[in-house]
């Protein structure tokens, strides 16, 4: 009774979620009502091989396979149609022992002489069994031109001097209208009848087919007519308005037996069984025309309603019992961040099992290759990734929007008595900076509000005498506490001269401070925040990064919105659990641990996340404090701020791989700590998954359009990835800006949006390089003014975005040309497309926008107020 009562919550939300599941499970499948047809079939046409036979690499049915396939029709009609004379010889033998009549054929090509073979042995299995009817020479040869009429005329003619049978040959309706001169030399027309390749919808093909077949007996009154095939599949490619389903295949064959069951006509049901190998040779359509599928169970029925997916309880119930225990957890788990926030998480994890669990079933629904295997597979990887990217997203924003209070929530402390204050050393690394913007940054660190410091300027590998000499004129006016150091050769980019400036500091600090060389501080930076360093376990003190001077300049205003949603919801969330990511200003460390741990990474271009997670694992605490105590400069333009997220994309994989094993195994981590770490940048990852998809997508066009009966697959699930990680990235990202900064509009929300959509190919080559490269090469992000150029030069820091652009251009375009504007399949493939190319606009928006000039300020003063 306890365990009910104080789970019951999580029990209703997971009963709720499985049961609002399945329901949408019923209602997408309800059955529909077709009209009934009666069971019986006038003739099939068959071919016999099983799963993993084909006539092209001589795999053949045994005599027993045939012979069930023969009964199995028997049930249905007496007469078959089958198309070849040397293969399956016996099918008409095991026919006449069932009562089976049977339309035999000769299937011709180009070959003259196995067209010969095939010729004679038809002939002569004519001439001994009486259960055949009548003989089709050739079967398509013309559509196919594989024969011309004079040469299909001169076939006929020999089967018609020796044959004891009526004779003809089977083409589409249009080939008989074209070549009048074919029905002088047929004793009967067998015309085939398959509105779907006409791109009829399903629900006037049959009225379209039998237009066809009386528009031929117009045309031909004294010869009779033989429906050689028709039918609709249960599988394959939109084809205009023709929709290729299992509820279509049943509507066509269903409504043309009706329609035809109390008149003569004379026809054969395309096909009995469905065959796989087809799809070489005719696309993936060619393997589902059969009543029954190649495991030899039925389709439809020919009367009662007909559900759109014959196994969607199985599906359902999968989808069902592999999310209950999964949504329990997180039920129980995240009951104390209210109910709406484990809604959230139960239906985004059902639709995550969902989509496996469709995907996994696809082999089932479709007849696939071993390249098919290969490719659902990867896809099912793909689909297991991104479905562990959306839902660290919904983790994320159901903390965020419905938790409703942080527990780990610090505030600046009161400031200690000057004589009680830690003495702490201020460092600021600086390469090739603009003096003006440095000496801002020494100018502010001198106004502050604490007695016991001292900072320490090591400018390293700057060769421009004019960047570094007028910081060093200017420091050697200050007191003794501010003390600069010029490097001319030092290793270790930004991680080397912190090391050098721990070296040097005085042995009294307790505490390091880290600026960065564009950053304005506030006065009470230190007095406010080092009194938290009285709880000896804590090492860092954290404060947001924040930016100024652009409120007047959109691409500045959209690099500012894009980055301070991390410190307003990113950071929040992982402090919750103390895995805070650690960045390199406006942070402060414990020198001690700092020195016991060995100083800075220098082998890391992110040494700042790398320290910070050494501390986690050393077992310390690290604090952050939401407010704003200096403020730098946002990047120059769009390629500083690519430079600036490529370089954080890249050493996050360096740091992932080098403490893999102690996130993975045995260390002092903290689950929630190493969930943070192996999850946080799994958005980062998503980026580098959508790049191989957009790769992906742009060769299997290439291949669809160079080999269109080789290369396609179900597109609806192909889309579902990016359908879903667009969505979730495009959508949560908004809903948390409103929800934690009232102060950021709409049109910064979208800016925002924009930036962050155009930087994923960035993050994509970040991801790859880090994963691939084992150093990297630390730059400086560019925060001076931008430089206007030429039109090449705009395009030139983009450049692969803009070539990527352009093959997803051209790809929809030539899909759409080769399959026509009305073809389902087309429109789902470049509406995929379409998407895909939506992170390659926005870098163009984003370098665009970068260019323009700053608006006019609204308010009277030209200068934004540093620090609020």
């Amino acid at each position: 009774m306890k365990f009910i009562n104080k789970y019951s919550k999580a029990l209703i939300i997971a009963l709720a979620v499985t049961l609002l599941h399945f329901g949408i499970w019923e209602v997408i499948n309800r059955a529909l009502p077709l009209i009934d047809a009666p069971p019986i079939v006038n003739g099939f046409a068959y071919s016999g091989y099983q799963i993993g036979q084909s006539p092209q690499e001589r795999k053949y049915p045994s005599t027993n396979e045939l012979l069930k396939d023969l009964e199995l029709m028997k049930g249905y009609t007496n007469r078959i149609r089958i198309y070849g004379a040397l293969e399956n010889p016996e099918t008409t033998a095991l026919a006449a022992r069932l009562g089976l009549k049977v339309t035999a054929g000769a299937w011709l090509g180009p070959d003259h002489e196995d067209n010969k073979r095939e010729l004679d042995a038809l002939l002569a299995r004519a001439a001994l069994y009486p259960n055949i009817e009548r003989i089709i020479v050739g079967n398509e040869a013309m559509l196919r031109a594989d024969l011309n009429v004079d040469e299909m005329i001169a076939y006929l003619e020999e089967a018609r001097r020796t044959s004891r049978v009526p004779v003809s040959t089977a083409e589409p309706w249009h080939v008989w209208l074209r070549y009048p001169q074919l029905v002088k030399h047929v004793d009967f027309i067998t015309v085939h009848l398959l509105p779907y390749h006409e791109g009829l919808p399903a629900e006037k093909a049959v009225d379209y087919a039998l237009e066809r077949y009386q528009e031929l007996m117009d045309k031909y009154p004294r010869k009779k007519i033989v429906i050689g095939e028709i039918g609709w599949p249960s599988k394959g490619p939109t084809i205009d308005a023709s929709v290729a389903s299992n509820v279509n295949q049943a509507r066509f064959v269903r409504e043309f037996l009706a329609k035809t069951a109390h008149e003569n006509y004379d026809y054969y049901l395309m096909e009995a069984i469905d065959q796989p190998w087809k799809v070489k040779i005719e696309g993936w359509a060619g393997a589902y025309w059969g009543m029954f599928d190649a495991e030899r169970q039925e389709k439809y029925s020919l009367h009662g309603a007909v559900p759109k997916d014959l196994r969607w309880v199985s599906k359902a119930l999968w989808g069902s019992l592999l999310a209950f225990i999964p949504i329990f957890f997180i039920a129980v788990r995240f009951r104390e961040w209210g109910t709406g926030a484990q809604i959230s998480l139960a239906v985004l994890l059902q639709a995550c099992i969902t989509v496996l669990v469709v995907t996994w079933n696809l082999p089932g629904d479709y007849y696939y290759s071993l390249r098919d295997m290969i490719i659902l597979v990867a896809l099912i990887m793909a689909l297991l990734m991104t479905s562990a990217v959306l839902m660290t997203y919904a983790v994320e924003f159901s903390e965020v929007m419905f938790k409703g209070y942080w527990v780990r929530a610090y505030t600046p402390a009161t400031p200690a008595p000057p004589e009680k204050e830690a003495f702490v050393s201020v460092h600021l690394a600086c390469y090739n900076e603009p003096p003006e913007m440095v000496i801002a940054t020494i100018e502010s660190l001198v106004q502050l509000d604490y007695t016991n410091f001292e900072v320490l300027v090591i400018d390293n590998n700057t060769k421009d005498e004019s960047k570094w000499k007028p910081v060093e004129e200017y420091m050697a006016k200050l007191p003794d506490n501010f003390k600069f150091y010029h490097l001319p050769q030092w290793p270790g980019f930004k991680a080397g001269a912190l090391n050098f400036a721990l070296q040097e500091t005085d042995p009294r600090a307790e505490v390091v401070g880290v600026v960065d060389a564009d950053y304005v501080v506030a006065r009470d930076w230190l007095a406010v925040l080092i009194p938290h360093f009285s709880d000896q376990g804590v090492a860092v003190v954290q404060a947001p990064q924040a930016h100024r001077e652009f409120e007047n300049n959109f691409f500045r205003r959209m690099s500012n919105w894009e980055f301070e949603g991390f410190f307003r919801i990113g950071m929040h969330h992982r402090h919750e659990r103390n895995a805070l990511i650690q960045h390199g200003t406006m942070t402060l460390v414990r020198r001690k641990a700092l020195e016991d741990l060995g100083g800075w990474s220098e082998w890391c271009i992110c040494e700042d996340t790398e320290l910070g997670l050494r501390l986690l694992e050393g077992g310390y605490e690290l604090r952050y404090i939401d407010r704003t105590f200096g403020r730098g400069l946002t990047p120059a333009n769009f390629e500083a701020l690519k430079s600036q997220r490529f370089r954080w994309a890249f050493g996050a994989m360096q740091i992932l791989k080098h403490h893999l094993p102690k996130l993975l195994g045995k260390s002092t981590l903290t689950f929630g700590q190493r969930y943070h770490f192996l999850t946080g940048w799994l958005g980062w990852l998503g980026d580098g998954l959508q790049f191989i998809f957009t790769m992906s997508s742009i060769g299997w066009t290439l291949a669809m359009l160079a080999f269109p009966k080789s290369f396609s697959l179900p597109v609806s699930i192909m889309l579902t990835p990016v359908l879903c990680f667009l969505v979730v990235k495009g959508a949560l990202g908004p809903i948390l800006y409103r929800k934690t900064m009232k102060d950021c509009k709409w049109s910064d929300i979208l800016g925002a949006s924009l930036a962050g959509l155009g930087l994923s190919h960035t993050i994509a080559r970040g991801i790859m390089m880090g994963l691939i490269q084992k150093r990297g090469v630390f730059k400086t992000t560019n925060k001076g003014k931008a430089v206007k150029g030429s039109i090449f030069s705009l395009l030139t820091p983009i450049r692969e975005e803009v070539l990527l652009l352009l093959a997803l251009i051209v790809a929809a375009a030539a899909m759409i040309y080769a399959r026509g504007f009305n073809n389902l399949d087309a429109q789902l493939w470049v509406t995929m497309l379409t998407l895909q190319s939506l992170p390659y606009w926005s870098t163009l928006a984003c370098q665009i926008i970068a260019q323009l000039p700053d608006s006019k300020p609204k308010h009277s003063s030209q200068t934004i107020k540093a620090i609020e």
